[in-house]
């Protein structure tokens, strides 16, 4: 069952149980979160796919909920908490395993590794924080425009 928290204004959030369909889960609600923001679909393509890694990575440590985090830039270019300028998405995925993640380096052959690369590759910033209980993994997406 996913915990919606808060889906107006600027920020949307959700909580995930730590369950298999929970990827999915996201996946569909941070799509629909872009899409009623105006988003265009190649923001949102990459936006997913960046959750849909950290979601899982959060899934394979941690047993219970996994949060999503959506700030978006405020009308007239404002800036996000937290982000370097009003021109980019911020986007936090939170679990309850204080470690951070760990980047590795995926052979060809191998079938996982990739998810924190795809993040530092393209988000113009990435990084992790703990929390009370847990960490926060986070990324900006540069906008177009």
């Amino acid at each position: 069952m996913i915990g919606v928290t808060d889906t107006d204004g600027d920020r949307a959030e959700w909580s995930f149980p730590a369950v298999p369909g929970s990827v999915r889960g996201a996946r569909h609600a941070v799509r629909d979160a872009l899409h009623d923001w105006g988003f265009d679909a190649a923001v949102g393509d990459v936006v997913v796919l960046l959750v849909s890694e950290l979601v899982t990575n959060s899934l394979r440590y941690a047993s219970g909920p996994i949060g999503v985090r959506l700030v978006r830039p405020h009308a007239g270019g404002g800036r996000p908490e937290g982000t370097a300028d009003g021109r980019s998405l911020l986007v936090e995925v939170s679990d309850p395993v204080p470690d951070p993640p760990t980047e590795r380096s995926a052979g060809p052959e191998d079938e996982g590794g990739r998810g924190l690369q795809l993040v530092a590759c393209s988000a113009r910033r990435w990084g992790t924080r703990r929390g009370k209980s847990g960490k926060t993994v986070w990324f900006e997406l540069a906008l177009p425009g």
